[in-house]
Order: structure tokens, then C-alpha cells, then sequence
């Protein structure tokens, strides 16, 4: 149970109650509630009372579960050492610190005759010198080399708040997950396999519109022999790789496993009952031919007789059967130039439209527009909200046109270009702007008043969390949220798994139109009101890099940190991996790791081999904010260095930047329209049970009732 109660404390940031357990914990709860305090958390009032009246010893269990969730949330389970002992202070010249450990090892035996015929050829290697890339000092060394850090007046502290018990708070977590109306991320996804079972005979959420959710779902069910929630063949394909422990987002081929005699008769039953209540359904076969006939060969079809119409999926698959797919229809229509007649082929998928209405708009043989258009928003209330809010969110950007597109896989990995795409005429782009924008708005829930924490205005609505790793303070692709300290300090922790792995934390500075002006890296170790902390080549166990860097004192607009990968694992494959910043004044001195002053950490989990977490951006009025870009670039197998990627890392941050993307001032203003009464939100306000409200954190004052979309729920927004 502990993992589960660990789960609801990071994922939620609520503590389940104690149950049926009075007594007197007042030291311990506020013993916890100090521990808290120094990695930046705080219990609220209504947990801190709730912990002091129970059993001393059951509160003692909780607050070692609280205290590990809340320290791995922020990084501050392991320990961070500096290469430089006194980093920020007294760091070497980059030059005259590579010709000392030069000198150094000239005077080495070991090394010696080496690094003397490298000097001969004319080049050193770095990681040949035995002061290079490993630390000089111990842990205790550095940490008695810092001062403690100096607390602000207003120290910022993000809140634990009092939950159900523990079963209820899983079921919560479960019916949040399962019915979640984005896509969720890989972490999010394991998560709900974790508490699928334990809810097995729960509560279910009214809908599971996710394909994905419905396969980690699935394969509980399967197990426990309940009906299997599928109406698409793809649903017995992605329940197939779930229960070979593959990838059920089908972006990764898995290899599948023998199945038991069980397994294979609910797989084909279930592929039987969805071809007999719909044969064009076969058609979806082709999406995933090879997949198909993996699982052919493992399903053993032919031994099932009884169900001819499920044999016939593998038929289509090794291309006994055809079947005319509806891409193929729509295809062949288009390259006949008949743009109406593809519409209408396409109005069985509604969704489908959507997607391809900006191409319908750009064909060239388009006869009568305000006809394609009045078909069009015919079919609107037949589409999921998600895609109406990528369309909106598209077609606001087609209206003025970036110099940028990019693009991204499932898996954050991003490729941008300069934009090609043939302009679309600016007064149909804004007619089909306002028409999604009237069923967007028919749509948004109506409240009796709503409040919105200024500070949540700009965040991004959250379209897909599969590229978003687990975390702390982690916001959608495209937020914007303001930098209050005048220094920011990135930090990168790795620890590989079985190879020598070399991480590199950089930073690029880029001028007004996302040029090269400098940067920050282990080659830098000083540039531009910025300090490196210096190289760490390899991590048995664990490394930390640093970047420090005065915000106050950088003229250039924009500040992309990334993480490179020089040699070694990927960062699926290390044991683990992490990015993030803190936030501090000059004059709070502390260790160059201070868990309380982390505002984002975000665990490194894509396929690239360079990773772009966010940029920072200095406005016209010389105050900086932070821009989430989530984004991993392929890179090169090994060597990667943020002065070969500058141009690469300048086009992705500058597709970003310029992208104007939906936030959550957008759907709010729909609901201020619809509440019948606003109010702005103001530190110690009382949330009452008839407000809906919208924030980064839930408020301490929110009473049971009231509808809160903080940062773990945002995603709600997004309309059914």
C-alpha cells in the first residue's frame, strides 16, 4: 500500500487520512511539517490538525511515505555534488583549468607517457587526464565549503492537502486516469495499470475515450474474465501488446508473447463481436499490417472455426482479403479533384474532417466554400473536444503565418522546418476560427461563479501528455509562467545502468532571431553572467551538473538550457535521469543544490539524444518568463555538443516561441461568460463549494464541493 499512497501524494498532492486512529501526534506532525518546510513543502492546516490527532505510531509510517514521495518529486533523494567544490564561487578559466589537469598528469606515472605522445600529436584527449571529470573532493567536503541557506521573508512552499482514505483516493486516481480526455503520458499510463486491478470492482468513469487507456484497462479485465470495452480491431491489437508487456500506443512494434488458451479464445471472441456488428471495421487491419500478422502467428487463428468473421482479420492482414479502406477512398477522391465528394466520404469519420479541413480548404478546385463550410459545422457536435481544440488552435496560427513548423512524434521527439505551407485565406481561416469557437463554447460547463488564479492565465490546455514526463511543477507544451529571482540554476542528475554514460547540462543564448550569440557548457565554463559547474564523464552512481546563471544581468531574448548525451545510455536506458531549475537570490547563499528552492524537475524519458526541457524568454520590459517546450531532437549516436546543434536547437525553440498556442485564459473567458459571477483570485480566499475554480495549486481554503483544475487536473478542462 505504501507505493500506492506515494503515487496519490505525487500525482495529487493530497495525503490519504489515517483511518479510525486517534491519539496524539502533535510533535510528529509538526516535526514532518518542518522536514517538509526544507525541501519546499508544507502541510495545510486541515492535514496538519488531522495528523496530530492520530496514533503516533501509524503517523510515524505516513511521514516516512510523505517525506520520500515529496523528495523524489523534487529531486532531493539523491545527493548533488559540484565538480568545482565552491561552485558558483571562485571557477577557473576553462583553459587554464584543462592545462592544470595537464600538468597534473604529466606528473602522473599512470598517465604520463600519454598524455606526452598526445601533446606530440598536437591534441589531448580530456578524458585520458585523471583530474578530468571526477570529482576531487567528497560529498561532506562540499557541503562544509557552503554557507545554509538564507530564507526569504516570503518563502514559497507548495501545500500537501488532507484526502479520503486510501482506497477512495485510488479510486479517484483510477476514474481521473482512465476517463482522462488527452492522451496520457508513459508514467501516467503505468500508473494506471498500478490501480486498474486494485479498482477492478469499482467504480468505472462513465466513458474511456483514450484507445490507449482502454488497452491497459483491457488487460485487467481479460484476466478477471469481465467484458472487454472494444469496438475497433486496433482495441485487440493494443490489448494484445498489453499483455506482452509492449508498447500499446503501437509506435514501437512489440514482440508478442505465447498465450494462454484463455487469453486467445477472449481475443478472438472479442474480434468476432466487432466484425459481426460492423465488416468495414476490417478495413483498420491495414494500419498495422505487420503487427497483424505477428499476432497471427501467435493466435493461431485456424484452430477457431466458430469464428469465421475474427479469422478474416487475418485474412485481410496477410492479404488474402482485401478491403477498400476509407483513407483510400478519400485519396482516390482527392486526386480527382472532387473536394466535396471527399468530404462527404469523410463525414462517416467526423473527426477526420477536422483534421483534414485545412487541405480541403487549400484544393484547388473548390466551387462554393460557404457550402463545404455549412457542411462542415453540421458535423461539429460529433467530434471529441481534443480535436476541436487542435483545430482551433491550428487555424489561429494559419491566420498569421509562422516562419516556423514543427513537429513531433508521440515520444516528444521534434523536427522543425521553415514553413512551406501555402497560405489560407485569411477570411475563410477566421470564418471556420469562429465557427469551432461557437462549439468549443457550447460545450464549456456552466458554474455558478468562477475564479481563476491570475497566474494560470497563460498556461497552455494540455492537448496530449504523451510527451510529458513525471515530475514536479511540469507544465503543458507552451505555457508561459513569469521568473520571480533574479538567478535561475539548471540542473541535470543522471545515474547509468551497466555503461559508462557521460551527460552534458549546456545552455544556448540566442539574439532576436534565434541566432548562436553564446553559450554555456563544460568547453564554457564562464559566458555571459553565467558559471558551469564542470564536466562529470561518467555516473556509477549518480552525477549532477549545474548551470548558474544571473537573469538579471543577460541582455540577449532568449536562454534554451538542453542536456546532450556525449557517450553511453539513451535516456530510456539509464537507470535515471532528470532536468530541472531552482530559483534564489545571490544573498541566500546554500549548497548549489537546495531542494526548497526547485520550482520544476522533470524526468528525462525520450528517444533523442539531446533534450530541449524549456527556453527562457526576456520581454521587452527586461522581465523573464519560462516557455515549456518538452522536446527531444535525434541528435548523433555519441559526441553531441551544444555548439554542433545551435542552428537545429534555434528553429525548434524559435517554432515554439512564435507558435501562438490555446491557453487556459481561452476556454476561461468561455466560462466567465457562462458563470453568473467572476472573481480573480487573491492569496487566503475562500473557495466555497459552489465555485469552480482554476490555478496552479489547489487553494488551502477550497471547501469540499468546490470544482478545482489545478495543474493535476487540468486536463479537464478539455471538453467531452
Amino acid at each position: 500500500m505504501s507505493e500506492l499512497e506515494k503515487a496519490v501524494v505525487q500525482r495529487m498532492l493530497r495525503v490519504p487520512a489515517v483511518p479510525d486512529a486517534p491519539g496524539d501526534a502533535n510533535a510528529i506532525a509538526r516535526q514532518l511539517d518542518a522536514a517538509l518546510m526544507k525541501v519546499g513543502f508544507k502541510l495545510s492546516a486541515e492535514l496538519l490538525a488531522h495528523l496530530s490527532s492520530c496514533q503516533p505510531v501509524k503517523v510515524t509510517v505516513a511521514a516516512t511515505v510523505i517525506l520520500d514521495a515529496v523528495r523524489e518529486l523534487v529531486g532531493d533523494h539523491v545527493a548533488h555534488q559540484s565538480y568545482f567544490r565552491d561552485f558558483p564561487d571562485n571557477m577557473p578559466d576553462t583553459m587554464e583549468f584543462w592545462i592544470e589537469c595537464i600538468r597534473d598528469a604529466l606528473d602522473d606515472p599512470r598517465s604520463s607517457s600519454v598524455v606526452q605522445a598526445q601533446l606530440t600529436a598536437g591534441c589531448v584527449n580530456l578524458l585520458d587526464l585523471p583530474r578530468y571529470g571526477r570529482h576531487q573532493h567528497s560529498y561532506e567536503e562540499m557541503l562544509a565549503a557552503h554557507d545554509e541557506l538564507v530564507p526569504l521573508l516570503e518563502e514559497r512552499f507548495t501545500l500537501l492537502h488532507l484526502g479520503l482514505t486510501l482506497p477512495e483516493e485510488v479510486q479517484a486516481l483510477y476514474v481521473m486516469l482512465a476517463g482522462s480526455t488527452i492522451p496520457l503520458s508513459a508514467s501516467d499510463r503505468q500508473l494506471l495499470d498500478s490501480v486498474a486491478e486494485f479498482c477492478v470492482d469499482g467504480d468505472q468513469p462513465d466513458s474511456i475515450p483514450m484507445r490507449e487507456n482502454r488497452a491497459v484497462i483491457n488487460e485487467v479485465l481479460l484476466s478477471y474474465g469481465k467484458p472487454l470495452l472494444a469496438d475497433t480491431v486496433t482495441d485487440i491489437l493494443r490489448l494484445a501488446c498489453a499483455l506482452s508487456d509492449g508498447d500499446v500506443t503501437l509506435e514501437q512494434l512489440t514482440r508478442f508473447r505465447s498465450f494462454t488458451r484463455q487469453e486467445r479464445r477472449g481475443l478472438m471472441a472479442a474480434l468476432q463481436r466487432i466484425i459481426s456488428v460492423d465488416e468495414d471495421k476490417l478495413a483498420d487491419v491495414y494500419r498495422h499490417l505487420e503487427p497483424w500478422k505477428r499476432l497471427g502467428e501467435r493466435l493461431h487463428p485456424h484452430e477457431y472455426q466458430q469464428w469465421p468473421l475474427a479469422q478474416e482479420v487475418f485474412a485481410v492482414a496477410r492479404g488474402d482479403k482485401w478491403v477498400l479502406t476509407l483513407p483510400a477512398r478519400v485519396e482516390l477522391a482527392f486526386s480527382e479533384d472532387e473536394v466535396t465528394r471527399a468530404v462527404s466520404i469523410m463525414s462517416s469519420s467526423p473527426g477526420m474532417v477536422i483534421r483534414n479541413l485545412d487541405r480541403v480548404l487549400r484544393a484547388p478546385y473548390i466551387h462554393d466554400v460557404k457550402y463545404l463550410l455549412a457542411r462542415v459545422e453540421g458535423i461539429l457536435s460529433q467530434v471529441s473536444g481534443r480535436v476541436l481544440l487542435s483545430a482551433r488552435e491550428h487555424f489561429q496560427n494559419r491566420i498569421k503565418r509562422p516562419n516556423a513548423r514543427i513537429f513531433f512524434n508521440r515520444l516528444g521527439g521534434a523536427w522543425a522546418t521553415f514553413s512551406t505551407l501555402a497560405p489560407l485565406d485569411d477570411e475563410i481561416a477566421g470564418k471556420v476560427v469562429v465557427m469551432l469557437d461557437r462549439e468549443i463554447s457550447r460545450r464549456m460547463p456552466a458554474s455558478e461563479c468562477l475564479v481563476v488564479d491570475p497566474v494560470a492565465w497563460p498556461l497552455a490546455i494540455p492537448l496530449s501528455d504523451k510527451s510529458k514526463a513525471s515530475g514536479f511543477g511540469i507544465m503543458p507544451r507552451g505555457s508561459v509562467v513569469p521568473v520571480t529571482a533574479g538567478h535561475v540554476r539548471f540542473f541535470i542528475h543522471w545515474k547509468q545502468h551497466d555503461r559508462v554514460t557521460d551527460f552534458d547540462l549546456s545552455a544556448l543564448l540566442l539574439n532576436d532571431h534565434f541566432r548562436y550569440v553564446g553559450h554555456l557548457s563544460y568547453t564554457r565554463l564562464s559566458s555571459l553572467h553565467g558559471v558551469h559547474s564542470g564536466d562529470i564523464t561518467s555516473a556509477p552512481s549518480g552525477a549532477t551538473e549545474f548551470i548558474d546563471v544571473d537573469l538579471s544581468q543577460v541582455q540577449v531574448p532568449y536562454l534554451v538550457p538542453q542536456v546532450n548525451i556525449y557517450s553511453g545510455e539513451g535516456f530510456f536506458d539509464v537507470e535515471e535521469s532528470f532536468f530541472g531549475f531552482m530559483e534564489r537570490t545571490p544573498e541566500q547563499l546554500g549548497q548549489p543544490f537546495e531542494a526548497r528552492t526547485v520550482r520544476m524537475k522533470s524526468d528525462l524519458r525520450g528517444t533523442g539524444r539531446v533534450a530541449l526541457p524549456l527556453v527562457f524568454i526576456r520581454g521587452k520590459d527586461g522581465k523573464w518568463s519560462v516557455k515549456w517546450l518538452h522536446l527531444y531532437m535525434r541528435g548523433s549516436v555519441a559526441y553531441n555538443q551544444v555548439e554542433s546543434n545551435d542552428v537545429s536547437t534555434g528553429l525548434l525553440a524559435r517554432a515554439v516561441v512564435e507558435r501562438k498556442y490555446l491557453s487556459v485564459s481561452y476556454l476561461a473567458d468561455f466560462m466567465r461568460m457562462k458563470a453568473a459571477r467572476y472573481e480573480r483570485y487573491t492569496p487566503g480566499m475562500l473557495i466555497e463549494p459552489d465555485m469552480t475554480y482554476i490555478g496552479l495549486e489547489r487553494p488551502e481554503n477550497a471547501a469540499p464541493g468546490a470544482r478545482v483544475y489545478d495543474l493535476t487536473r487540468l486536463h479537464e478542462l478539455t471538453p467531452a
